[in-house]
């Protein structure tokens, strides 16, 4: 397969840091969302918008200096991190982004509140990720944040990206956003003016297609990986990323060449191509 989307160059600064928590939480702050609108055909209950990526390339900018001090004394992100005791990939993004929010002073947000429930009586409505509020512009805003890792099948058209667990799709998540998080007018005693999802991770095409396009909606910002049943090219020595690494991958390979395939995510040692393994007719649990 080859799609000229694939081979874009990509800007990626956290590559150039040591830590690998500190390459993960530069990954979280600045790596773009993986789509940059909404779907045309998402019917929308509870309107919410995507930051566009020069947001993102702003906020990681700002945030360099504090970074590259955290790549050289990470104890303090590493001690941060000590709260988090689930391995589920969107908490441990949220506990990035949690870091970098009441890290104040490199950003222009004052943090309101964080996991804040809404209830009503003995039921609970839901819970809004961030609450906070931008001092550039004065207003109020709820963030949603997920990491999410879609395989495109078919057309590639909203109902056909799947995530591990084929029961979470993309059109599935997104409706949950418009349909229930984004449905609170207020909280904390404050009136709620701007509704943002932040979402990130990678999207996967597969490596064998008739589709030459990507639908408009799809970040091509961000890059893109590839995903099948059989063994990609040995000559790029693919090897199998840990958990933690599907966030942002260690500075050197973690593990050897692959020699005996399992379901995952691989990446090819020496570039950054990025592929992930499914065996045929396996029903693969989420890790995210």
């Amino acid at each position: 397969m080859h799609l000229n989307f694939l081979n874009l160059e990509h800007d990626e600064p956290w590559l150039a840091l040591r830590q690998p928590l500190v390459r993960q939480l530069a990954f979280c702050i600045g790596s773009p969302n993986i789509l940059r609108s909404l779907p045309a055909d998402l019917a929308i209950t509870h309107p919410f918008q995507l930051h566009d990526d020069a947001t993102w390339n702003k906020h990681l900018k700002n945030y360099w200096p504090r970074l590259q001090q955290l790549d050289r004394h990470p104890e303090a992100l590493a001690d941060f991190l000590q709260q988090l005791k689930s391995t589920r990939l969107g908490l441990r993004f949220e506990m990035f982004l949690w870091f970098w929010l009441l890290d104040s002073g490199h950003h222009p947000y004052r943090l309101l509140g964080h996991s804040i429930q809404k209830i009503d009586g003995p039921k609970t409505l839901g819970e809004l990720d961030f609450v906070l509020l931008n001092t550039e512009t004065g207003e109020v805003e709820h963030w949603e944040a997920a990491l999410k890792y879609y395989l495109a099948e078919r057309d590639f058209s909203l109902p056909h990206w799947h995530g591990l667990n084929r029961s979470d799709t993309l059109s599935r998540k997104l409706h949950h956003f418009t349909e229930k998080q984004f449905q609170f007018a207020d909280a904390l005693n404050h009136q709620i003016q701007r509704r943002f999802c932040i979402l990130k991770g990678q999207l996967y095409l597969p490596e064998r297609s008739s589709c030459a396009a990507l639908p408009d909606w799809i970040n091509p910002a961000r890059r893109i990986g590839l995903w099948g049943q059989r063994l990609p090219d040995a000559a790029l020595q693919f090897y199998r990323l840990q958990r933690h690494e599907w966030i942002c991958p260690q500075a050197q390979p973690s593990s050897h060449a692959a020699q005996w395939w399992t379901d995952g995510l691989y990446k090819a040692a020496c570039q950054e191509h990025y592929y992930m393994f499914r065996r045929p007719g396996l029903l693969l649990h989420s890790l995210t």
